[in-house]
């Protein structure tokens, strides 16, 4: 077993599954995956069933129904932590992505002093292709609007691509992550910051899924920017514990 996990959450990925896994498991740094397959109609936990097979360290958890992006990666951050997983990490199936950015998260957590490492795509500019001109705004100047409110000195607050060092996840309070959607990603870090840990931005490129469909929605993103008032409100009067000094 690998002392690291990645988690890659899915709904209908039949285009990019057996891709992404693949190319993960490439990697000159060995890593583990487990999918969170949220019921996909299009036969994607078929075609992990079958990769299984072949791979001893590919893990699926099936849920029933599309349950969030939040939930399916708190259900996995607790699946890593029972297993005992030292460096767990969130990542998409769209090759939004790149695997090859996998070693370099780690390396930023287990060799440069982070606790969280953020692919992160605007701390050297901006760095999106194939986005349409208006999303690309409207998630520059969201990162832009959460550093405001939130108080967080890092560019890309809504980035999903990360590494945390399991001190970080076993301090968290997993229980009392709330949000589900573009939201989620933002209150883990803010959690993690609050707790005491380091953040730290490693530069990406963020390339747009050329297959599949966008789970992308407005709702999603009201979720986000709504969201952010009520983390700081609620951050006056919960007391967040804190990173231990000996790990």
């Amino acid at each position: 077993m690998s002392e690291k996990l990645v988690i890659i959450p899915t709904y209908n990925e039949k285009e990019n599954i057996e891709n992404i896994i693949r190319a993960v498991f490439g990697q000159e740094t060995s890593f583990d995956i487990l999918i969170i397959e949220d019921g996909s109609p299009d036969g994607t936990a078929s075609i992990v069933r079958t990769l299984q097979k072949e791979f001893s360290n590919l893990h699926m958890i099936e849920r029933q129904g599309k349950l969030g992006l939040g939930t399916a990666y708190l259900t996995g951050f607790k699946w890593g932590l029972e297993h005992g997983y030292d460096y767990i990490f969130e990542m998409d199936a769209d090759f939004s992505h790149n695997p090859t950015d996998l070693v370099r998260l780690y390396k930023a957590c287990s060799e440069e002093g982070a606790d969280v490492a953020i692919g992160s795509r605007y701390v050297s500019g901006v760095n999106v292709v194939n986005w349409p001109i208006g999303r690309v705004l409207m998630s520059y100047f969201a990162s832009r609007y959460v550093r405001f409110v939130l108080g967080l000195k890092i560019a890309d607050t809504t980035a999903g691509f990360k590494c945390y060092r399991k001190e970080v996840l076993q301090t968290m309070e997993l229980d009392k992550i709330r949000f589900k959607g573009y939201a989620f990603q933002i209150e883990m870090k803010f959690t993690a910051y609050k707790c005491g840990f380091t953040l730290k931005e490693v530069p990406i490129i963020f390339i747009n899924r050329e297959l599949g469909t966008s789970k992308m929605s407005g709702g999603i993103f009201g979720e986000a920017f709504f969201g952010v008032v009520q983390l700081k409100m609620q951050s006056w009067f919960r007391k967040f514990p804190q990173k231990s000094k000996i790990y």
